[in-house]
């Protein structure tokens, strides 16, 4: 009995101890904005960045104390607790989601202040300020604790949740997703909104592209989250051809300043494009560099999380800042909570301790100081909010107020699920009811389109199909005032399904833009320009070079320059193939008719002495000199001269052929011809002399045989010729610039030269023995003509060779038709050109007696 009545004194001590220590220690308020209900939401929200905090003391005559060194005030954050607020009223209305019982909510703003977010988090736990670890001042607030929203940041988030975590409550994080807040916290890290980041980074990479920016600057803070930001969009850009020109990391505001200004203001000039990431505190020394000590109108790409808009207040800002694209999550608005904002009212919430401060600020109201308070007076009581101007409110929701408003409804279905299954076991008992355990909302969390961060795996409970973005830029409206204005979308399903739409007309680029900004290291290369990289530097950085000899560059920025197909040339601007010229001796040049008409003018003339021949065939000039050879050689050389056409004209694969065998045949025959004369006039004079038993019908015949012999073997080596590799028409389209040179390829160059061999062999074996008859009788001087003609046929044959060779084109068929034309005309001059001189001339009235002395 002793110990019992103890044991119960015990227990009465430890809770008068713990009813007087929250007396002593508890102050006259709490510092949070509280509106009761039978479940009660936690909030933490920041609508201050101050150096130095100290407690807000409310006075009974609209007086209260200001906290020292506030250096910004966010008054648009206050829309973030309006959409809490909205929300649960929405709920509250609603009887068939919580069966009829309603929500409350406990709001603190925790600053920017990573301490005071902990010391918040205790404060809700213990239901008084300053808090008590472990004990609850007031139960009736505590107990119905179910979840808590917030912070701003993965910092505040991070504090929070060392607190709330050890009591397992549900903590729902609005701020920007990251996957590192889960290896910062301990025990349980806080639910967020998950983000689908390699969308976000391919709709960056998407804008750059369309607008050509290969160069671009990144500007992040000195966090984690910036690092990650760092090392992925980095990668990205360089799948794509884009080049980071500097990465700048921001520190915090009210941390160490570590930026090189000078460093600083040389990166911001490498660029007009600059990408920054992150949100609006993160990002607030950003402002301070780039407004006073850099003087370079850059190009913003930014997300929604960072809020430019927030320094429009200043016009120099404005300067710096405007013309800045912006990506927003494509977000449903909210039913009715733009028209909940229009009727807000510092008098309809008399509890709400933030209002007034926030009303203060956004109307400018004017007030008097006395004793460290400030006394509100003339204040515009029935003011709207939608009449503010966009750098201290926006009507328009934003994420984090969408983020905010869809915690609240997460956490409300939570409940009703659990309710629904008490509801369902029988054990719902509204006279006694009671919160539920926090940690039991969990299972229920977890079913919605919340995930969370852990040391392994980042675990999204719901997968996204599609992420839509809205691109909205920061301009200044013909009114004067300044506002966003969305210019564009885009939707990512995949890495290959994606829709990107912008409208550059909607676009203005700040103050000095002009229109579309450059952003390149190096200038565009132009057509017929290759880019070359330079040492030392990104591939982003080149030089240009002439594209060489046969290439053109048909676009700018082309890393190597293309060759022209073979039928094409380069034109001098290098920057277009031009289909080549096809070149080849034809008729309507003027060196092939000069050929033309000389070869059809000898051809005649050939003819003519045939003809003379003919008529005086009796003559003894015509009857010494064998004239049935007489009548081959002209006949042969006429046709010499008639095959020089088959030379002129586009070649063909017949012409080919036949213009190499005629000639080897028809020359053999006219060099047979003469070799068959030379041996005439050797035997003839042995012959006549006496004592000799060679008849002259003999030596006829052997000349005979001489001459077929001779074109036999020239027929047989072209037949061989013909049957090995035979010519063929090819074409040349190298040799000659812009053209292509059509000639017929030999086929067979040895047997072209033993075709020319065998002609010089008949040749040299001609003047041989007309070199050694030349000293007969002068009556047979026939052989003098003879050597000297085939002295010039030879040398005319040996010039050939080296000139053919060094000719391309059209100068080596005009080369053979010369040759063949030279080589046949002395031969046609020199040998009947005397006998015509003395058919026509001396032959007449004489006898041949008379003509042989």
């Amino acid at each position: 009995m002793k110990l019992l009545i103890a044991f119960s004194l015990w227990i009465v001590l430890i809770v008068l101890q713990e009813q007087i220590s929250c007396y002593f220690l508890s102050i006259s308020a709490s510092p949070g904005y509280y509106q009761d209900g039978d479940f009660v939401i936690g909030g933490f929200f920041s609508l201050k960045l101050s150096g130095r905090h100290s407690k807000n003391k409310f006075t009974s005559g609209n007086e209260y104390n200001i906290p020292e060194y506030v250096y910004i005030d966010f008054t648009k954050h206050y829309q973030h607790i309006l959409a809490m607020v909205f929300a649960i009223e929405k709920i509250n209305k609603d009887p068939n989601i919580l069966f009829n019982m309603s929500l409350g909510f406990h709001v603190f703003n925790a600053d920017f202040t990573e301490m005071k977010a902990m010391k918040s988090s205790m404060v809700l736990l213990s239901g008084e300020s300053p808090p008590i670890p472990n004990y609850s001042c007031r139960p009736e607030k505590t107990d119905k604790l179910v979840a808590v929203i917030g912070g701003i940041s993965t910092g505040i988030s991070t504090q929070i949740s060392r607190v709330l975590s050890l009591y397992n409550v549900p903590q729902i994080s609005y701020a920007p997703f990251d996957q590192s807040l889960g290896t910062s916290v301990q025990l349980q890290s806080p639910y967020q909104f998950t983000v689908h980041t390699a969308a976000l980074y391919q709709g960056i990479i998407q804008l750059l592209l369309y607008f050509t920016w290969v160069w671009v600057g990144l500007v992040v803070p000195d966090d984690i989250r910036g690092e990650l930001f760092l090392r992925d969009i980095t990668e990205e850009m360089m799948n794509h051809g884009l080049c980071v020109a500097f990465a700048e990391k921001v520190p915090e505001i009210l941390g160490e300043n570590t930026v090189n200004r000078k460093r600083f203001m040389e990166r911001f000039s490498l660029t007009r494009v600059i990408i920054a990431f992150g949100d609006t505190y993160s990002l607030l020394a950003l402002p301070v560099h780039t407004t006073f000590y850099t003087t370079f109108h850059n190009v913003w790409i930014t997300t929604s999380d960072w809020d430019i808009t927030f320094y429009f207040q200043q016009p120099i800002s404005y300067k710096y800042f405007g013309g800045g694209l912006s990506f927003s999550d494509r977000m449903d608005q909210i039913l009715g909570f733009k028209d909940f904002l229009k009727n807000i009212q510092p008098r309809k919430y008399p509890q709400d301790i933030f209002i007034q401060d926030v009303w203060i600020i956004l109307f400018e109201c004017p007030y008097l100081i006395d004793h460290e308070a400030r006394q509100l007076s003339q204040c515009e009581p029935n003011g709207s909010l939608s009449t503010r101007p966009l750098h201290v409110w926006d009507m328009n929701t934003s994420p984090y107020s969408s983020k905010v408003h869809a915690a609240v409804y997460a956490i409300a279905q939570a409940l009703h699920e659990e309710l629904s299954l008490r509801v369902e076991g029988g054990s719902l008992d509204r006279s006694a009811l009671r919160a539920p355990l926090p940690w039991k909302l969990h299972p229920f969390l977890q079913k919605g389109q919340l995930g969370r961060s852990s040391n392994k795996e980042n675990i999204v409970n719901k997968e996204i199909l599609a992420t839509e973005f809205d691109i909205f830029n920061y301009q200044s409206l013909q009114s004067g005032t300044k506002a966003q204005v969305k210019v564009g979308e885009f939707v990512f399903e995949s890495h290959r399904v994606q829709h990107f739409s912008i409208n550059e007309k909607l676009i203005t680029w700040g103050k000095y833009g002009k229109g579309i900004p450059l952003s390149v290291c190096s200038q565009s290369c132009p057509l017929g320009f290759r880019k070359t990289p330079v040492e030392g530097k990104s591939f982003c950085c080149f030089d240009c070079l002439p594209c060489p000899e046969g290439e053109v560059a048909n676009d700018t920025d082309m890393d190597q320059c293309i060759k022209c197909p073979e039928d094409q040339y380069p034109n001098k601007q290098k920057n277009n193939c031009l289909p080549k010229i096809k070149i080849f001796l034809s008729h309507e040049d003027t060196l092939g008719a000069v050929l033309v008409s000389l070869a059809i003018s000898l051809s005649a003339f050939s003819a003519m002495i045939l003809g003379l021949f003919i008529h005086y065939r009796d003559t003894p000039i015509v009857r010494a000199n064998n004239r049935n050879l007489s009548y081959v050689l002209l006949v042969s050389l006429m046709l010499c001269f008639f095959c020089s056409l088959i030379f002129i004209g586009q070649p063909s694969t017949v012409t080919c052929v036949l213009r190499q065998m005629i000639f080897g045949v028809v020359f053999s025959v006219a060099v047979s011809a003469i070799l068959a004369k030379t041996f005439i006039v050797v035997v003839a004079f042995t012959a006549i002399k006496p004592g000799s038993t060679l008849q002259m019908w003999m030596v006829t015949r052997l000349s005979n045989a001489i001459v077929c012999c001779g074109s036999i073997i020239q027929v047989c080596i072209c037949a061989v010729w013909l049957g090995t590799y035979p010519p063929f028409p090819d074409a040349d389209m190298h040799s000659e610039f812009g053209q292509i040179i059509l000639w017929c390829n030999e086929g067979s160059t040895l047997a072209f030269y033993c075709v020319l061999g065998y002609l010089g062999f008949l040749s040299s074996l001609s003047l041989l023995i007309a070199f050694l008859a030349r000293r007969l009788p002068e009556s047979f001087n026939e052989a003098k003509t003879i050597t000297f003609s085939m002295l010039v046929f030879c040398t005319v044959w040996i010039t050939f060779v080296p000139t053919y060779l060094s000719s391309k084109g059209k100068t080596m068929v005009a080369v053979e038709i010369l040759s063949i034309l030279a080589s046949s005309s002395i031969l046609l001059l020199c040998i009947f050109l005397p006998k015509c001189y003395v058919i026509l001339l001396r032959s007449g009235g004489h006898s041949r007696k008379k003509f042989f002395k």
